[in-house]
């Protein structure tokens, strides 16, 4: 294969999405694989280097010599898009792990339907899809027998 020549701006960019915190690390992997191969590696070498495959070498350098940069981001992927956004998932599993229905002790999924406005069905597989199940508690309960004792201690009537 050929080598791979970057203009000074390309080379600029694709060392910027390499050292930058937010980059997503898909696209900052095909910075690393392109600014390898532009220092002269061979595909094996850089797969080699990289710890990754040949023909994911492969396929991001052809992208680049067909696309340029504009070559390395995703493709709209095939099929329907997701009717619950990220976010609607995320404040799913943030309420499930770090609250209560009210005086309930965990959340069903018939109550966090109501809390969410979602489906039960939804939410139950938002939960399967975290292994979330609240009905599993590993927190400690106190039994009111727990309380009266302690109560009892508190008062000077019993013992530890």
């Amino acid at each position: 294969m050929p080598d791979l020549v970057l203009s000074d701006a390309e080379r600029a960019e694709l060392t910027r999405w390499t050292r930058r915190a937010k980059t997503a690390q898909f696209l900052a992997l095909r910075a690393r694989i392109l600014l390898r191969c532009a220092e002269g590696g061979t595909n094996k070498q850089v797969a080699t280097d990289l710890g990754i495959a040949h023909a994911t070498v492969n396929r991001w350098r052809s992208r680049f010599v067909a696309l340029r940069l504009d070559g390395l981001t995703d493709e709209p992927r095939p099929g329907r898009p997701p009717s619950i956004l990220l976010d609607r998932v995320e404040d799913i599993v943030v309420a499930t792990l770090e609250s209560t229905p009210g005086r309930d002790t965990h959340w069903s999924r018939a109550s966090m339907a109501q809390h969410s406005g979602l489906s039960k069905s939804t939410i139950g597989r938002i939960w399967k899809k975290f292994d979330l199940k609240p009905h599993l508690q590993d927190a400690f309960k106190l039994s009111v027998q727990a309380v009266s004792l302690g109560l009892d201690v508190l008062a000077g009537r019993g013992r530890y």
